[in-house]
């Protein structure tokens, strides 16, 4: 199994003027450990399920991405996850595709429907109810593996999105890999299956992901996808992995690898994200036997 890092919360010792250099050893300390991911969320406020009000420090996802991609070398980028509401489809291709040209081809598109109804209302953004929501998703699925195909330079005519061309230059070095995340049986692990390179679950118990695999599973034999393409990701606190508790925190990651879950995905503490990260580094290794 592998680790993955991502960075939620902007309050850094130091204040505003800290967060560009612990960013860049986060990178640092991510790469050193072993970690394959680097993630952070796509939100304008922060959000309360961290235990922080929305006037707390959030930078915007992909120019925080950007600024990672020239401090690291070999790790995945992402954001978990790319609120569908937040970018037209044609101009997000356009910002993942620099990122994975700028990163060497490191970029990964996590997607969802977006659902923090405050920071729309409050920066004007509209927000549509969610069945639309889920539309738009799909659309910007397609839109942006219609960029990604050098041979597809066509229109896109859909029904929330119309591009005239979808052309995108330079392509990308690798294609980036779609994760979607979230674990919606009827409609987002459908598009898991249809759409998507990996999947990403809440680690709430080995007992929870075994059945949205096998909900995954059954969409894929609907719409005739190899199951085992997809990557199975889990993002998982607990128990949080800290010093004192690794052998633990590898123990409970056990039964989740049985299961065919490939990464886990777990968030620093606040303060200084980096220095938890060089703390983490001997669960790496122990995670990789499972």
């Amino acid at each position: 199994m592998e680790l993955g890092i991502h960075l939620p919360i902007f309050d850094i010792e130091g204040g505003t003027t800290a967060i560009a250099g612990e960013l860049a050893r986060v990178g640092a300390a991510a790469e050193a450990a072993g970690a394959t991911w680097l993630s952070f969320m796509d939100h304008y406020f922060q959000i309360e399920p961290v235990g922080l009000p929305a006037e707390a420090n959030m930078l915007e996802g992909y120019t925080t991405l950007g600024f990672l991609a020239a401090h690291t070398t070999t790790i995945d980028l992402g954001l978990l996850v790319t609120g569908v509401t937040y970018r037209h489809p044609g101009l997000l291709a356009k910002i993942v595709t620099t990122l994975d040209v700028l990163s060497g081809g490191r970029a990964v598109l996590g997607l969802g429907a977006a659902w923090f109804e405050r920071e729309h209302h409050g920066l004007g953004v509209p927000y549509p109810p969610v069945a639309e929501r889920f539309e738009r998703l799909e659309e910007t699925l397609r839109i942006c593996g219609q960029m990604w195909d050098p041979a597809n330079n066509g229109p896109f005519d859909g029904k929330h999105y119309q591009l005239a061309e979808t052309l995108c230059s330079p392509q990308p070095i690798n294609r980036p890999k779609v994760l979607i995340g979230g674990g919606g049986e009827r409609k987002t692990l459908r598009l898991v299956a249809q759409y998507g390179d990996a999947c990403n679950l809440f680690g709430s118990s080995p007992e929870d992901v075994r059945h949205k695999l096998g909900v995954l599973r059954r969409h894929c034999d609907d719409v005739d996808r190899d199951y085992a393409e997809i990557r199975k990701t889990i993002i998982a606190n607990n128990p949080r992995p800290e010093p004192g508790n690794q052998d633990e925190f590898v123990a409970s990651m056990a039964p989740y690898a049985e299961l065919g879950v490939e990464a886990v995905i777990v968030t620093p503490t606040t303060g200084s994200p980096a220095a938890w990260i060089e703390q983490l580094a001997p669960a790496v290794p122990k995670l990789a036997e499972l």
